[in-house]
C-alpha cells in the first residue's frame, strides 16, 4: 500500500494573492506532492492550504513553504480576527493510508528541526508531537499570540520554544508543529453583527466550557460581510458529527432570536463524515458505508 499523509499549514495571510501563490509554488516545486487546495478569508487575515503525497515529499514542501511564508509575511503589520503566533502559523502532519500517527510524530520533529536549521524561525510542537503536556493544546502554545509571546520571551518567561535560540523570530514569530488526527475545520455565520452572541454561543458548546466533546470554538467578526461567526475546529467527527454541532449552534442562537446565515468547511471533511450527516438528515433506517455507489466499487476493486 502507497503511503499517502496530509498537511495542512495555515498561514498569517489571507488577503496578499501574490504571497498567496508564492506559497503555493513552494508546495508544489516538490515532486510527488498534490496541493488539493487553498482558503483565504479577509477577515481572518488567514489561509489554510492543505497537501498530500508521500511522507518525505510533504516534508520537504512543508518545510520549504515554511521558510517562503517566514520571507514574505510580517506579523508585526499583520492584523485579522484569527489568532496567531507565527507566519506559518500551524503545521501538522495528519497520516491518511498506510502511515502511523507515531510515524507522522517523527516527521513533525524532523521538520521542526529542518526549519530551524534553515530559515531561524523557532518551533514549538503540540498534539501527538508535543514535547511536554502543556503543550498538548494549540490554545496553550498560541496564548497571548505574537505580540504577548514576544513580550513573555524578552522578560525571561519559560515559555522558549521547543527548537531555536530561545526568541521568537522578530518578524516571522514561531511555527507550530504537530501530528494529530483528521480534523475538520468548520465555520457557522450568524445572521446578526453581534459579536457577544458568537461569543456566547462559542462558550456554551465548546469542550472547555462543559459543551460538546471535541469541540473547540471562539466568536468572531466577519466585518467584511456584517456577520458573526462561530469558528470551530471539530477533533473527533466520530464522537461529535458535523450535524450534531450545526443543530446545537442554530439551537443556541435561536434562543437569541437569531437564525444561521450559512456554514463553511475550511480544507476537507472525510467521506464518512458527510455519510454520517446524510444519514441523520434522511433518517434511513438501512444506511452504511457500502449504500453510496463509488465506495462499493472501490471496495470490490481492492478486494
Amino acid at each position: 500500500m502507497r503511503k499517502i499523509i496530509e498537511c495542512v499549514p495555515n498561514f498569517s495571510e489571507g488577503r496578499e494573492e501574490s504571497t498567496l501563490m508564492a506559497l503555493a509554488r513552494a508546495i508544489e516545486s516538490v515532486p510527488n506532492v498534490t496541493l488539493l487546495g487553498r482558503e483565504a478569508d479577509i477577515d481572518h487575515h488567514r489561509s489554510v492550504f492543505t497537501m498530500a503525497g508521500e511522507p518525505e515529499a510533504v516534508l520537504e514542501a512543508a518545510i520549504r513553504v515554511v521558510g517562503e511564508a517566514a520571507a514574505r509575511i510580517d506579523l508585526t503589520r499583520h492584523r485579522g480576527e484569527h489568532l496567531r503566533l507565527g507566519a506559518a502559523d500551524v503545521l501538522p502532519f495528519v497520516p491518511v493510508r498506510g502511515v502511523s500517527l507515531t510515524e507522522c510524530v517523527e516527521l513533525a520533529w524532523r521538520a521542526g528541526e529542518a526549519i530551524w536549521q534553515r530559515f531561524g524561525v523557532p518551533v514549538y510542537f503540540y498534539e501527538a508531537a508535543a514535547k511536554s503536556p502543556d503543550r498538548v493544546r494549540l490554545e496553550d502554545v498560541r496564548r497571548g499570540q505574537f505580540e504577548g509571546l514576544l513580550q513573555e520571551l524578552k522578560a525571561g518567561s519559560g515559555r522558549v520554544p521547543d527548537i531555536g535560540a530561545g526568541q521568537l523570530h522578530p518578524t516571522a514569530g514561531a511555527v507550530i508543529v504537530g501530528a494529530r488526527k483528521f480534523l475538520i475545520a468548520y465555520n457557522i455565520n450568524l445572521a446578526t453583527d453581534r459579536l457577544e452572541i458568537a461569543k456566547a454561543i462559542a462558550k456554551k458548546i465548546r469542550t472547555s466550557s462543559g459543551g460538546l466533546p471535541h469541540v473547540k470554538a471562539m466568536g468572531m467578526m466577519l466585518h467584511s460581510r456584517g456577520l458573526a461567526q462561530v469558528s470551530m475546529n471539530l477533533t473527533d467527527f466520530e464522537q461529535t458529527p458535523v450535524h450534531e454541532v450545526f443543530a446545537a449552534v442554530e439551537r443556541e442562537a435561536a434562543a437569541y432570536g437569531v437564525s444561521v446565515a450559512g456554514s463553511e468547511l475550511i480544507g476537507f471533511i472525510p467521506r464518512h463524515a458527510v455519510e454520517m450527516g446524510f444519514r441523520a438528515a434522511l433518517k434511513f433506517e438501512q444506511f452504511t458505508s457500502g449504500s453510496v455507489l463509488e465506495n462499493a466499487l472501490d471496495a470490490k476493486l481492492e478486494s
